[in-house]
């Protein structure tokens, strides 16, 4: 047998073998919508007077095995970075505050105005069951992991005053342009996890179209965090693109 009959032949049971793994391959690309927010909202929080979603950008890859003949049924495993934020201005009554006020730490119960800006940067491993609806549509469902590299939650507050301690202590005043700011951004957790749902459409052969909510289960702050006196879940929509191959 010639060397290149032997090259053919090894190349051609490699193929076999990879089609025998029924692997499939996707790099993607995206934006995450949505933010940090209480379920349901709570009495603190009388009105949201502003809303801003931040450009939050995601990217990754995942394999999909497929686990029944047809390709109907499989398991999918990614990786991705991604960014979660928002900014929001709400008036609150009795809010659960740590300010700082001329270099004082002052902490007790804020009536009026509150500024946030929360960021999270993170590497997520998302692991779904995937369903085939057709050849050009398939829906997802699954947990999945995030670790946190970069936290941010501050802002600042204004037009009300706090109440030390409790909604009885001492009364600290801010009105015109008077404003403190507070930082809770240590306070946030490292590690996060929740479900992902969502649907891929196959605009043509190898681009699909991605669309996949992500409901975080645990607070965005540690259990021992209890300034801010609610949970927090982060709840956001990713719309992007991907390339299968």
């Amino acid at each position: 047998m010639s060397v290149s009959v032997l090259c053919a032949d090894t190349v051609e049971k490699k193929k076999n073998w990879f089609q025998a793994l029924e692997l499939e391959y996707e790099v993607n690309a995206g934006v995450n919508i949505g933010g940090a927010s209480p379920i349901p909202l709570p009495a603190e929080i009388r009105r949201i007077d502003s809303y801003n979603p931040d450009l939050n950008l995601q990217l990754g890859a995942s394999v999909t095995k497929w686990i029944d003949m047809r390709k109907k049924w499989g398991v999918n495993v990614g990786v991705r970075v991604e960014t979660k934020g928002m900014e929001t201005k709400a008036s609150v009554k009795n809010y659960g505050m740590e300010i700082l006020d001329n270099g004082n730490k002052l902490k007790g119960r804020w009536t009026g105005m509150v500024h946030t800006k929360y960021h999270s940067r993170q590497f997520v491993v998302p692991i779904t069951g995937v369903y085939k609806i057709n050849r050009r549509l398939k829906v997802n469902f699954g947990p999945y992991l995030g670790f946190a590299f970069d936290n941010n939650f501050d802002g600042y507050v204004y037009d009300g005053y706090l109440r030390e301690g409790d909604p009885t202590g001492n009364k600290y005043v801010f009105e015109d342009d008077s404003k403190a700011s507070y930082d809770f951004g240590g306070d946030l957790r490292k590690f996060q996890w929740g479900l992902q749902g969502g649907v891929s459409w196959s605009a043509y052969r190898h681009l699909v179209v991605n669309a996949n909510l992500e409901w975080g289960l645990n607070d965005v702050f540690e259990s021992s965090f209890n300034t801010v006196s609610f949970p927090l879940y982060p709840i956001y929509l990713n719309v992007g693109f991907g390339y299968v191959f």
